[in-house]
């Protein structure tokens, strides 16, 4: 008989605050047997685990899986294919394995490549997505405006690549989400300021972290050193934007 394997969880566990992580994803942090999380390969710390680390039982195994910083597409596959067959053999030793991301673990989430080679190694390994609060809405959240109203639409999308992806657009939506803004907030500012969308906006540096900072001018915003937690909310003329 083949023995039974584990079940691997992807958790998101929020944008910051541990009270934040859905009362799901805390029970199963307090049951599984071992924790992996993404770690750069500079170093050996994880937002996401200090963030859950409330509720994760002493004794538990968590291990960081480190990943290269960079764009090279053969170094990448050798790590997610690498770090895959880590958690593939944890599984098939039938423990039960749970993997945390920042925010939700579907949305610009390391988990996502995750699952795609661990699906690919190993489609017999049970599944379990846990969503999670995202940065976006916990912003929003943290200004009291609306993301959406009535038939108004939102686009959430990556600042990688600053506001070009913007520009690319045949039409703006009501509302637009940067993630990633990190070292690309000049320009963002840029791209939203010739949308007409500058004046209703706001930046949150480290949102639900205890040095949580809302910035309502996004000029000032784009003139201040650059912080990896770092998201912006674009707002149409017109539109609810926060209060001043």
């Amino acid at each position: 008989m083949t023995p039974a394997t584990g079940t691997l969880y992807g958790i998101g566990v929020g944008p910051g605050d541990p009270d934040l992580l859905t009362f799901k994803a805390a029970h199963i942090l307090g049951r599984v047997d071992v924790i992996f999380t993404a770690a750069s390969a500079k170093n050996n710390h994880s937002i996401a685990v200090n963030i859950a680390r409330p509720h994760i039982p002493k004794g538990t195994a968590v291990r960081r899986l480190s990943y290269p910083m960079t764009r090279d597409p053969a170094a990448l596959h050798a790590a997610w294919e690498a770090h895959a067959r880590t958690i593939i053999t944890e599984l098939e030793a039938g423990r039960d394995v749970a993997f945390l991301t920042l925010g939700d673990p579907l949305t610009y989430s390391t988990f996502g490549y995750t699952l795609k080679y661990v699906r690919a190694a190993a489609p017999h390994v049970p599944v379990q997505t846990v969503p999670g609060i995202t940065s976006y809405q916990a912003a929003a959240a943290a200004v009291n405006v609306p993301l959406v109203e009535g038939e108004e639409a939102l686009l959430i999308m990556s600042g990688v690549k600053g506001g070009d992806r913007l520009r690319q657009l045949p039409v703006t939506p009501e509302n637009v989400v940067f993630l990633k803004s990190y070292r690309n907030v000049r320009g963002i500012a840029g791209a939203i300021e010739e949308a007409g969308m500058l004046e209703n906006s706001f930046g949150i540096r480290n949102c639900c972290h205890h040095d949580q900072e809302i910035v309502r001018d996004i000029r000032a915003l784009a003139e201040m050193p650059p912080n990896y937690l770092t998201l912006i909310i674009a707002k149409r003329k017109g539109q609810n934007g926060p209060a001043q």
